[in-house]
């Protein structure tokens, strides 16, 4: 496989620097790295970005994550593996990624779910490392960007 392009960001002046800016932001806003990491793989995958998701999913082993968690995480409902935060989080990044699955995109029953886990801090990061993700899956899916070309 060979990629259509560069990742638009790498050839953009700027736009690197200003995601990578983002993101480091919502990663000092309490939100915990694996949460955001959790999200990330699921975004990923919902969102068949096979650069993101084996990028991630390293990122989530090397961060300690167990193989049960890993393997179960496109399951997250009926997986033992997560906690009522990592639910609520998760959920969220579902219903954040796929907007138009449903009339009320993030309903309410998932959102004050998130809301009871996380404090306004790190529900901002959460949402911003969701919105992220799903901009990163959209750049790579585009260039058709090879898995584990990335950081190892």
């Amino acid at each position: 496989m060979q990629a259509r392009m560069r990742n638009p960001a790498t050839i953009v002046p700027d736009a690197m620097q200003a995601l990578l800016a983002v993101g480091a932001a919502a990663g000092k806003c309490g939100l915990p790295r694996n949460v955001a990491l959790l999200a990330h793989l699921r975004a990923s995958q919902i969102n068949g970005c096979s650069f993101c998701a084996d990028m991630h999913a390293r990122e989530l082993k090397q961060a300690g994550e167990i193989d049960e968690r890993l393997w179960s995480i496109s399951a997250w409902r009926e997986a033992p593996y997560f906690s009522e935060a990592e639910r609520a989080a998760l959920a969220l990044t579902e219903a954040a990624t796929r907007l138009s699955d449903r009339m009320d995109a993030v309903p309410d029953e998932i959102w004050n779910e998130a809301v009871r886990h996380f404090a306004e801090p790190a529900l901002a990061a959460l949402i911003l490392n969701i919105g992220l993700i799903n901009l990163w899956n959209r750049l790579n899916v585009c260039v058709r960007q090879v898995a584990g070309t990335g950081p190892r």
